[in-house]
């Protein structure tokens, strides 16, 4: 199966070595960026577009692009042939419908950046597709590279990724804020590294409502008002407040 990406981002370069180390044909990257094509391009030995009406012919088109940008770049697209199919975890299937015949969805469930290698092998791949052949098709490409791969119906990636956003794009600012907070008395982020890391790990044999500790998990009144007297920022006062009120309550129950 030949197979184009539109795409040279963080999804886009992942996926593409994922693809190439299980030895799919790649036949083009396309991204607006030269530099970014380029590099993907020369990083798996294939050719590269700048513009969606010099995409080669090919079976499959992975759209890894930001969801603001998938639909412009859908409009420029003129092959009708092969099948089209995004990777985005909000985005309906059907934005492909009124001008392919073929398409689908292909969603990695994960956090990925372009200098950090992971195992592909361990990443959820979610698909759909607009028949039962191309959901076949796409869950035999998703068995290829992954030993988690999942049909699933577009409510149901849009549920995976509204908790994908709390389990991992909040947890992450919430580290920005806590290194924030140890940075004005000169503490070095890595220092919770080992809290952050048995967190991880506790929900691996865990619920998380089980794994749940802290103060507003006690209902330690007395330390949340201590902690609140500390804090100088009136929007991180408003959250340490809500939150503590939202786990207080849940543990009421």
């Amino acid at each position: 199966m030949k197979i184009v990406i539109l795409g040279a981002g963080n999804v886009a370069t992942h996926l593409a070595w994922a693809l190439k180390e299980k030895g799919h044909e790649i036949n083009q990257i396309y991204s607006r960026s030269q530099l970014s094509a380029e590099t993907l391009a020369l990083q798996i030995d294939t050719d590269y577009c700048t513009s969606p009406k010099l995409l080669k012919q090919a079976d499959l088109y992975i759209y890894a692009l930001s969801d603001n940008a998938l639909e412009a770049v859908i409009s420029e697209v003129n092959i009708r042939s092969g099948i089209h199919i995004h990777t985005a975890g909000s985005v309906d299937m059907n934005i492909f419908k009124t001008k392919f015949e073929k398409f689908g969805v292909f969603y990695p469930l994960q956090t990925f950046s372009k200098d950090k290698e992971l195992d592909f092998c361990e990443v959820p791949v979610f698909v759909e597709g607009s028949n039962k052949a191309i959901t076949d098709t796409l869950f035999e490409l998703a068995k290829s590279l992954t030993n988690k791969p999942f049909v699933a119906t577009s409510d149901q990636r849009i549920r995976l990724h509204i908790a994908a956003v709390f389990a991992c794009n909040f947890s992450n600012y919430f580290y920005t804020l806590a290194s924030d907070i140890l940075k004005s008395d000169s503490i070095p982020f890595n220092i919770l590294q080992p809290l952050i890391l048995e967190t991880a790990s506790k929900i691996q044999t865990l619920a998380p409502l089980d794994a749940q500790t802290g103060p507003a998990r006690r209902n330690d009144t007395a330390t949340m008002q201590k902690h609140l007297e500390m804090i100088d920022n009136e929007d991180l006062k408003k959250l340490y407040s809500e939150l503590s009120m939202l786990i207080s309550e849940r543990y009421k129950k």
